[in-house]
């Protein structure tokens, strides 16, 4: 009787999360989240004369100032994910946007609280932290859903694959996440930084996504750089 051979299980491994590296990221992460979550307010368009396709807004590009900051939870995340695993990458997203809603319940509690008889600029911190609590509540309900995606789709990936295909796994879970991370945090944030059309909303979305995967990209370098290290160093791993 002959007996069909089956595949060895992949050596699939994670380090544990009582690690001071992951204490490190996490920590790295927190600051990521909640600044990113202040400057969203700002919105930026780069380039001058209008180009339109339609009702879709081409040029200039309209994007947000957490554009400059926010890519690099996406790399710390995937560190997260690979290094520790899903569980640890989620309790990274849960302890982040903790941080970024006591932001906000500290920045409407100050706001409430009449200033002093000298103090002139009650209009400036309106204006600057007003819409954070909106924006706040577009990152809660994208990037918590967003980062779980990657994070999700990431593990997956690794399950079948093990140590093998690394670059494969980081470019494919951050566009799934980007996508969805992207498009829910444009719907609900749009109004708060001026969104009015279609057309904008369409270039804030797409332009948002293309252009947080294209800094994934240009990173990925150091994000399999910080991978393969924490590897060969968390003796956990």
């Amino acid at each position: 009787m002959s007996s069909q051979a089956t595949s060895p299980k992949p050596d699939v491994r994670f380090a544990t999360t009582g690690s001071s590296p992951y204490a490190v990221l996490l920590a790295l992460f927190c600051v990521v989240v909640v600044v990113s979550n202040i400057v969203a307010a700002k919105p930026i368009e780069i380039g001058t004369a209008a180009l339109s396709l339609g009702p879709i807004q081409i040029w200039p590009l309209i994007v947000d100032g957490g554009l400059v900051l926010f890519p690099l939870a996406y790399v710390i995340g995937d560190v997260l994910s690979e290094v520790y695993g899903f569980r640890a990458a989620r309790r990274a997203v849960l302890t982040g946007f903790s941080c970024a809603v006591l932001a906000v319940a500290t920045f409407t509690l100050v706001g409430a609280i009449p200033g002093a008889s000298f103090y002139e600029n009650q209009a400036a911190y309106d204006a600057v932290l007003g819409p954070v609590g909106q924006i706040v509540t577009a990152s809660v309900v994208g990037y918590v859903l967003g980062q779980l995606t990657n994070a999700w789709v990431l593990t997956w990936m690794k399950g079948r694959t093990a140590e093998r295909g690394l670059v494969g796994r980081l470019l494919a879970s951050t566009g799934a996440g980007e996508v969805v991370d992207t498009f829910l945090f444009c719907a609900i944030a749009a109004t708060a930084i001026g969104i009015t059309t279609g057309g904008q909303f369409l270039n804030y979305f797409v332009v948002g996504v293309v252009l947080k995967v294209a800094v994934e990209v240009v990173l990925l370098p150091v994000t399999v750089a910080v991978i393969s290290r924490l590897k060969h160093t968390d003796p956990t791993y």
